[in-house]
């Protein structure tokens, strides 16, 4: 069974290594975050200049990977080599170079370090170099975390570093960057560095060092439509309008799509206490009582339009059946769709 990321990360905190890592999937996140720590730790600086070796997959072939592997290391206990972007290794997978493969994992050299970063990509499960990486090595799969997994796993990344953040602040977040931990990490590190020591992650904090306007953005619109603030809603809808460099249509489409989906489903719930629709819908209670609100204020029939006005201000975002609108003038006739 491949490992999870988290348990690598663990054993290598603990200084226990293995002799081959194969770090594949379509999170590149856990892939870095694991070879970057060998890389940083594995060995002691005044050892690394001899000791270390950074590979790319397009400039090497196995035979090329396996002779430095086999190397011992110079005045070290160990040496590391690391393949980075090893999905682009000519024939990698290949009867020969396979075989190559297989043949070193079952007399790996125990004072290497061999680590392949595989990205965007996972090897066949059923081919014996995918079956001897899971025998005698560790594979790592490094899937995408589902969104409605992102505020919490900002939650513990955030108590990783000794700091906290509210509930509120960490769906902000992840709805505002969407599922890119490395750009979540380095939103979270951009606050960070303006505090000496601990620091609670607040929404106003997430306002002034990543940039979402108090009350011009995603959110506050999607509050608007849900509230049926139809002046609130049409200045929004202005202001996005003004500056569609910073307020683009087609990712706003996108989580009113998600939102308005979710509300349909909802309004088909038998149980819609808060507790039963956070379970069905996989929403933090706060979040929950806005679906609450609106569906007092929309029926079935106003929810389905609602998605068919989406449906086609994408179109028309794209090209399609927009004739001379821009994308203020999609804006501006979507918000008008869906509150009339």
């Amino acid at each position: 069974m491949p490992y999870k990321a988290e348990d690598v990360l663990k054993q290598l905190r603990k200084k226990e290594y293995a002799p081959v890592y194969f770090l594949q999937g379509d999170e590149p996140y856990f892939i870095d975050q694991i070879a970057d720590y060998i890389e940083k730790n594995a060995l002691q600086e005044h050892e690394k200049s001899f000791n270390q070796m950074v590979l790319y997959g397009k400039d090497v072939a196995v035979s090329d990977i396996l002779s430095q592997a086999r190397r011992f290391p110079m005045m070290a206990e160990r040496q590391v080599v690391i393949v980075k972007e090893a999905q682009s290794i000519n024939g990698f997978t290949n009867k020969e170079p396979s075989e190559l493969m297989v043949n070193y994992l079952k007399q790996v050299v125990p004072s290497t370090i061999l680590v392949f970063c595989f990205k965007g990509k996972s090897l066949d499960k059923r081919k014996a170099i995918y079956k001897a990486f899971e025998e005698y090595g560790i594979v790592v799969d490094a899937k995408k975390m589902y969104d409605n997994q992102l505020p919490a796993w900002v939650g513990r990344y955030v108590q990783s570093l000794k700091c906290t953040i509210t509930e509120e602040a960490s769906y902000l977040l992840t709805e505002h960057i969407g599922n890119d931990l490395d750009r979540l990490t380095n939103e979270i590190a951009k606050i960070q560095t303006n505090f000496e020591g601990p620091v609670n992650i607040t929404p106003e904090l997430i306002e002034k060092y990543v940039g979402i306007s108090k009350d011009y953005n995603v959110f506050e619109m999607q509050r608007a439509l849900a509230s049926r603030d139809v002046l609130k809603a049409n200045k929004i809808a202005q202001y996005f309008a003004a500056n569609p460099k910073e307020h683009p249509l087609i990712p706003l489409i996108s989580v009113l799509f998600g939102f308005y989906s979710k509300l349909l489903i909802a309004s088909r719930q038998q149980d819609k206490s808060e507790a039963g629709l956070a379970q069905v819908l996989r929403l933090p209670p706060f979040v929950v009582r806005e679906y609450k609100q609106a569906l007092h204020l929309y029926n079935v029939q106003q929810l389905m339009g609602s998605i068919q006005a989406l449906h086609l201000a994408d179109l028309q975002s794209k090209g399609v059946e927009s004739g001379q609108k821009d994308e203020g003038a999609i804006l501006t006739e979507l918000v008008y769709n869906i509150l009339h």
